[in-house]
């Protein structure tokens, strides 16, 4: 027997990866949501990168890495530059939360309308929304 032929296996996963469906939006990642949140209320304030930099003293290229999605911020930095934007972090958090909802959401009725046998409920019903001096505060629905 060659040498080749003894290092050769089959790699069989542990969980196999589920099939795509064609025409359906991958499902949200929680980074690019949050990333989103942060870019839009910068942006609706009319500020640049490195005005919000500075104010949150995040490094501006680790900045625009979160806001594109490319890095996974931690609480601290999130909070950081949500006290930089006048928001709190539960307000960035209730904000992506929303976000990630109704994308599910439409992830859903396309599914449905697209994906014959394949359909998975998720409850999208949060507790009514108050609004304090600070802005949205409410739950987060994660879905798995």
């Amino acid at each position: 027997m060659s040498i080749r032929a003894t290092n050769q296996a089959d790699v069989i996963p542990l969980r196999p990866f589920p099939a795509a469906t064609p025409g359906l939006p991958r499902e949200p990642l929680w980074r690019d949501l949050v990333g989103e949140v942060l870019r839009r209320e910068r942006k609706a304030q009319g500020r640049t990168l490195k005005e919000l930099s500075e104010a949150s003293r995040i490094s501006l290229a680790y900045l625009s890495e979160v806001e594109r999605g490319r890095k996974e911020a931690s609480s601290e930095v999130l909070a950081a530059a949500a006290r930089a934007l006048g928001l709190t972090l539960a307000d960035v958090l209730a904000l992506a939360g929303d976000r990630l909802v109704s994308l599910t959401a439409a992830r859903s009725r396309a599914g449905a309308s697209g994906a014959a046998g394949v359909h998975r409920s998720v409850r999208t019903t949060l507790p009514a929304r108050r609004t304090g001096p600070a802005g949205p505060m409410g739950g987060v629905l994660l879905a798995a």
